[in-house]
C-alpha cells in the first residue's frame, strides 16, 4: 500500500472571487466587477480531466469547493464540474461533497440547486453573532442574515458547519461563553471555531502594525477563551477532532481528514495547492495566485500548475507528524518511522507524556488538552537533532 492510501483522496477546487475582502482575511480572494462564468467552468473542466489522467484509477473520497465565495459559482457550473468528476473518478460511497458560502450570498433556490448538483456538505462562514463584531470584521451579514442563512442551508443539506471567530476586539470571556453556547443551540454538527489571528497583508495586519487595532485580548485571555471552548464544546457531545473544528461523533469533514492524515488531494484553481503520488514519488503543486493569471495559463498552456516539486522522504515525514498531530487521534509513530527512515527519540516521547504534554498507545501519539495549544513547541521537542 502506498503512503497516501492511509488518508485517502480528495479534490479542492478554489473559487477566488468574493464581494468584498474581510480585514482578517489572508486566502487567496478577489474582487471582480465581472465573471465569466463559461470560462471559468471551462478551465475547472480542464484540469479536472488533466488531474484525472495524471491520478490514475483511484477512489476519490471527497471534493471541497474552497474560496473566496464558492456560493458565488452559478449554480449550473457546480453541476457541470461534479458531472466530469464523476465521469472521470469511481466516488466512494460515503461520497463527501463540501460548498463553502458566506450568508450574504445564500439564496434557497441556488442552495436547492447546488444539492440536486450533488452538494451534500455545506461550511457557512457566519463568524459572529454579534452585528457590532461583524461590521468590525468587514462581513456583509448581519446576525439576522445569518440565521436566515443557516435555516436556508439546514433545509437543503443534511450535514451544514459553520465557523466562528473568537478572541475578537473588546470581546470578553463571559461573552464568548455566551455566544458559544448561542452557536451550539444552532449547530447541525460540525463547528470551525477559531482564534483571530493578525497575519501580514491583511487590512488588520497594517492596522495593528501602526497601533490602530484596539481591544484584542491578551494572550492569556485568549488561552482561557481557547480552554473553555473546550469544555462547553466536550459537554455539548462536540468535541475537538481538530484544533479548530469541533464535531459530533461521525460527522467530522472528511475532506480536511485527508489533509490531516496526509492523503493525497489535488488542488484546481488559482493558488490551490496539492500533495499527488506518483509512481513512487510524492509531488507537491502549487498554482499562480492572480485568477486571471491561473485562467490565461490553462487556456494557452493547457495546464494550471506552476513547477511541481518532488517532496524528499524526511519532508513527508514532517509534514505527516505537523499535519496528523493537530487531530485528536495523533500520529502513527511507525508511519512515521517509514517515511523517516528513522524513528522518533523514544526518550523525549516519554518526556512529554510523563509531563502530561502526549498521550502514547502503543504505536500511536497525540498531544493532551494541554499540549495542543503548544503543539508548536512539542514538534521542536520530537524533532529536534
Amino acid at each position: 500500500m502506498q503512503d497516501w492510501q492511509n488518508g485517502g483522496f480528495g479534490l479542492y477546487i478554489h473559487w477566488p472571487f468574493c464581494q468584498s475582502k474581510c480585514p482578517y482575511c489572508d486566502f487567496n480572494s478577489h474582487v471582480a466587477a465581472h465573471i465569466d462564468q463559461r470560462a471559468w467552468a471551462a478551465a475547472y473542466l480542464s484540469e479536472i480531466d488533466r488531474i484525472a489522467l495524471d491520478t490514475g484509477d483511484r477512489l476519490l473520497n471527497t471534493v471541497f469547493f474552497g474560496g473566496g465565495t464558492p456560493s458565488l459559482m452559478d449554480p449550473e457550473t457546480v453541476a457541470a464540474l461534479l458531472d466530469r468528476i464523476r465521469a472521470r473518478w469511481t466516488t466512494a460511497n460515503d461520497f463527501e461533497v463540501t460548498l463553502e458560502a458566506n450568508p450574504s450570498s445564500v439564496e434557497a433556490g441556488r442552495f436547492r440547486a447546488y444539492a440536486d448538483a450533488g452538494v451534500n456538505r455545506v461550511s457557512m462562514g457566519i463568524q459572529a453573532l454579534n452585528d457590532t463584531d461583524l461590521r468590525r470584521l468587514g462581513r456583509l451579514h448581519s446576525v439576522a442574515e445569518g440565521r436566515a442563512a443557516f435555516d436556508i442551508a439546514r433545509a437543503a443539506f443534511d450535514r451544514v458547519s459553520f465557523d466562528l471567530i473568537y478572541a475578537r476586539q473588546f470581546q470578553t470571556l463571559p461573552q464568548w461563553q455566551a455566544e458559544l453556547q448561542e452557536a451550539l443551540s444552532m449547530a447541525v454538527d460540525h463547528l470551525s471555531l477559531y482564534q483571530l489571528t493578525i497575519e501580514s497583508g491583511t487590512a488588520f495586519g497594517a492596522r495593528h502594525a501602526k497601533g490602530g487595532l484596539q481591544g484584542l485580548p491578551d494572550d492569556d485571555i485568549s488561552a482561557d477563551m481557547y480552554m473553555i471552548t473546550q469544555e462547553i464544546c466536550d459537554a455539548h457531545d462536540m468535541p475537538a477532532y481538530e484544533i479548530s473544528n469541533h464535531a459530533r461523533d461521525g460527522a467530522q469533514s472528511r475532506h480536511n481528514l485527508i489533509y490531516w492524515r496526509y492523503g493525497d488531494y489535488a488542488g484546481i484553481g488559482p493558488g490551490a495547492h496539492g500533495r499527488l503520488t506518483t509512481g513512487n514519488a510524492r509531488i507537491a503543486t502549487q498554482t499562480p495566485l492572480h485568477p486571471q493569471t491561473w485562467l490565461d495559463q490553462v487556456t494557452t498552456k493547457g495546464h494550471g500548475e506552476s513547477p511541481r516539486r518532488t517532496i524528499p522522504r524526511d519532508e513527508q515525514a514532517l509534514e505527516y507528524l505537523m499535519m496528523s498531530l493537530r487531530l485528536s487521534e495523533g500520529a502513527d509513530i511507525q508511519r512515521y518511522q517509514t517515511l523517516a527512515g528513522h524513528s522518533l527519540p523514544a526518550e523525549r516521547i516519554d518526556s512529554l507524556v510523563s509531563d502530561g504534554f502526549m498521550t502514547r498507545n502503543a504505536d500511536r501519539i497525540a498531544a493532551t488538552a494541554t499540549g495542543r495549544p503548544i503543539l508548536n513547541a512539542l514538534l521542536r521537542e520530537l524533532l529536534i537533532q
